[in-house]
């Protein structure tokens, strides 16, 4: 059994772009699917679709590389935990690398980024941290 899906998620994304595979693949959940479609909004990955399975469907992501053959995604961590969660208010958003990275929150108005949640004015759980 898997405590923390979404963490799990994250290391294969971070795994896959170390090891420079194209596609990394996850069980699919609406909230990671979420977070994958705010990772393609921002230019961390290329794309991702949803493969229909007899069990759960399937999250498969191509992963974005720059000429160099570098991944855009540097690293990627998570705040928020199960067993401690992290919530923060309007004011207290946190800045990733001075407004290079982003910061994805989940809140009221649904799973959102740093710059979209200051610009609402509204706080959340802090779910995870890109750059």
């Amino acid at each position: 059994m898997m405590t923390d899906p979404i963490a799990d998620m994250l290391t294969r994304i971070r795994n896959g772009v170390s090891a420079k595979f194209e596609i990394v693949d996850v069980p699919s959940s609406k909230i990671k699917e979420a977070i994958a479609r705010i990772l393609v909004q921002e230019g961390y990955i290329e794309s991702y679709k949803v493969l229909e399975d007899n069990k759960q469907n399937i999250l498969r992501m191509h992963l974005k590389y720059d000429k160099g053959k570098d991944g855009v995604i540097s690293k990627v961590m998570r705040v928020s935990k199960p067993g401690r969660r992290v919530y923060v208010d309007k004011g207290d958003i946190p800045l990733v690398l001075r407004g290079y990275g982003i910061a994805i929150l989940s809140t009221s108005r649904g799973v959102i980024t740093d710059k979209q949640a200051r610009k609402a004015g509204i706080g959340g759980e802090v779910i995870c941290k890109v750059w």
